[in-house]
C-alpha cells in the first residue's frame, strides 16, 4: 500500500465565528472538529500530518502539543493552494499519496480517503471529493464526463453560466502522489477574479499536461463545511442524529432518541434503556442492561451492567457504579464507587468515597469531602445503613454493617454492626408554643389597630 501524508489547511481568520476562538477548535459532541478530522485521518495511519495554521496560530499549537503534528505558518495568505505549499518543507522527503483538505470538514471519513486514493491506484494522477448539495450555492463547480473522468474545474466567480448550471460541486479535498503534487502547486497562478492561488488548479495543471484526473462523488453532509455558529449548530445536530442511529443500531433503546445527547466518545452497551432529556458528557462507559432515566446528566461515569440511574441525577468525573447499583432522583456522585447491590435512592451528595456492597444511603447525606484546601475520602462498609439528613464528615470509615442513625453528624469512625447516633437532647417546653402564638397575635393586632 503506497505511503500516505496529510494537509490540513486551517490558516483562515473564521471571522463569521466571531469567536476568540480559533474555528477549527470549536468542538462537536465535545470534541474540536480538527480533532474529529485527524482521528478519521488516523485510522488510515498517515506517515505524516500537516496543519497549515496562521490565524491564531498559538492556540493550535496548544491544542496539537501532545499529538505527532507539524504545522506550518502561512503568512500572508494567497489562496488555498499557497496555503497546501507551506507544508512542502515539513513533508519534506515523503514519497507517497498526498491528501490536502479543510479543517473545518469534520465529517470527513477514512473510506472515503481510501476510495479518493484507488482513484490513483486506477490510473488517475489527481483525484478529488465532488459531491451535490440539494442547492449548489457558490461552490466551485467539476465539470466531468459520466464515468468521473474530470474535463475541468472552475470556481463560481469564474464560472459561466452553463457552468453554474452544473451541480457536481467541489467539497476542496484532493489527492496526488507527491512527485505529482509539488509541480503541480508550483504550476498554480493566481490569474482568476480574486488573484489568488486556488488549490483546484492543481487538477486544472494535470488536464492540461493531459493528465487523467478523476472526481469521487461522496453525500453532501460528510463534506459541510463550517464557517458560523449555525453551521455548527448543524453539524452538531448531524453528528447527534449518526450517533443515536448507531447506538439502537447496537442495540440500545432511546425512548426519544431525538432528546439524547452524546459524547464524541460515548459507550453503550446492549440492552441499555435511554430515557428522554438524557446528556452524556465526555468518558461514559454504560454496561449491558442499564436503565438511565429522564433528565440525568453523566459525564466520567462508568456503570456496570444492571446499574438504574435517575431520573434527574448527576455523574460527574470519577463516578463508578458496580453491577446492579442504584442512583435516584437528585443524587450526585463524583470521585465515588457505588458497590454491587447500593443504593442511594434521593437528595445525596456522595463525592471522594467508596460505599461498600448493599450499604443503603438515606435521603439528605452528604459526604462533607472538602474543607476548603483539601479533599478527604469516605469509606462504607458492606450493607452498613445511613439514615435519612446524615453528614458524613472525611475522613471518616462507617464499618460494614453498621447504623447511623437519622439526622446524625458523624466525625469519628464508626465500627462493624455498631449503631452511631449523634443527636443533640430534644428539650420540651410544655405550652410554650400556644404562648408565643398568644403573644404575637397580640402584637400584630394592636400594630393594626394603629394603622
Amino acid at each position: 500500500m503506497t505511503d500516505f501524508a496529510a494537509i490540513i489547511l486551517a490558516a483562515g481568520k473564521g471571522t463569521r465565528m466571531k469567536s476568540d476562538l480559533h474555528k477549527v477548535l470549536h468542538p462537536i459532541a465535545g470534541k474540536p472538529m480538527l480533532m474529529h478530522l485527524l482521528d478519521s485521518f488516523g485510522e488510515l495511519s498517515p506517515r505524516r500530518t500537516v496543519v497549515v495554521v496562521g490565524d491564531k496560530r498559538e492556540q493550535l499549537d496548544e491544542a496539537l502539543a501532545d499529538r505527532d503534528i507539524t504545522t506550518a505558518l502561512q503568512e500572508p495568505q494567497h489562496g488555498t493552494a499557497h496555503a497546501a505549499l507551506q507544508a512542502r518543507e515539513p513533508l519534506e522527503g515523503f514519497t507517497g499519496n498526498i491528501l490536502v483538505c479543510f479543517g473545518d470538514c469534520p465529517m470527513v471519513k477514512a473510506e472515503t480517503v481510501t476510495r479518493l486514493t484507488a482513484a490513483l491506484e486506477g490510473g488517475a494522477k489527481v483525484a478529488v471529493l465532488g459531491f451535490r448539495p440539494d442547492d449548489p450555492l457558490q461552490y466551485g463547480r467539476v465539470i466531468a464526463d459520466t464515468d468521473g473522468t474530470v474535463r475541468k474545474m472552475v470556481e463560481f466567480k469564474d464560472a459561466s453560466e452553463e457552468e453554474r448550471a452544473c451541480d457536481l460541486c467541489n467539497s476542496g479535498l484532493i489527492v496526488a502522489h507527491s512527485d505529482d503534487m509539488w509541480p503541480l502547486l508550483d504550476g498554480v497562478s493566481n490569474d482568476n477574479a480574486q488573484g489568488e492561488y486556488y488549490l483546484p488548479d492543481v487538477a486544472t495543471g494535470a488536464i492540461a499536461r493531459g493528465d487523467t484526473v478523476k472526481v469521487v462523488e461522496t453525500d453532501p453532509a460528510e463534506v459541510a463545511g463550517i464557517n458560523s455558529r449555525a453551521e455548527l449548530a448543524a453539524a452538531e445536530a448531524q453528528w447527534q442524529s449518526f450517533k443515536r442511529e448507531e447506538a439502537m443500531a447496537g442495540g440500545a433503546t432511546l425512548k426519544a432518541p431525538e432528546t439524547v445527547f452524546f459524547s464524541w466518545d460515548t459507550e453503550l452497551g446492549k440492552d441499555v434503556v435511554v430515557e428522554p432529556n438524557v446528556v452524556f458528557g465526555p468518558g461514559v462507559k454504560v454496561a449491558d442492561g442499564t436503565h438511565i432515566k429522564s433528565f440525568s446528566h453523566l459525564e466520567g461515569a462508568t456503570l456496570a451492567s444492571g446499574v438504574q440511574v435517575g431520573p434527574f441525577a448527576r455523574l460527574r468525573p470519577g463516578a463508578v457504579l458496580e453491577e446492579d447499583s442504584f442512583i435516584g432522583n437528585f443524587v450526585e456522585m463524583k470521585e465515588a464507587t457505588l458497590g454491587k447491590g447500593a443504593k442511594a435512592s434521593h437528595l445525596s451528595y456522595i463525592g471522594d468515597a467508596t460505599v461498600g456492597e448493599g450499604a443503603n444511603i438515606g435521603a439528605g447525606t452528604i459526604t462533607c469531602n472538602y474543607d476548603g484546601y483539601f479533599k478527604y475520602h469516605t469509606t462504607i462498609g458492606e450493607r452498613a445503613f445511613i439514615g435519612s439528613n446524615s453528614a458524613l464528615v472525611a475522613p471518616v470509615t462507617i464499618g460494614p454493617d453498621s447504623i447511623v442513625a437519622a439526622g446524625s453528624t458523624v466525625s469519628r469512625d464508626v465500627g462493624a454492626g455498631e449503631l452511631r447516633m449523634v443527636r443533640a437532647e430534644q428539650m420540651v417546653k410544655q405550652g410554650w408554643a400556644d404562648r408565643f402564638h398568644d403573644t404575637m397575635k397580640k402584637k400584630k393586632a394592636a400594630a393594626k389597630a394603629k394603622e
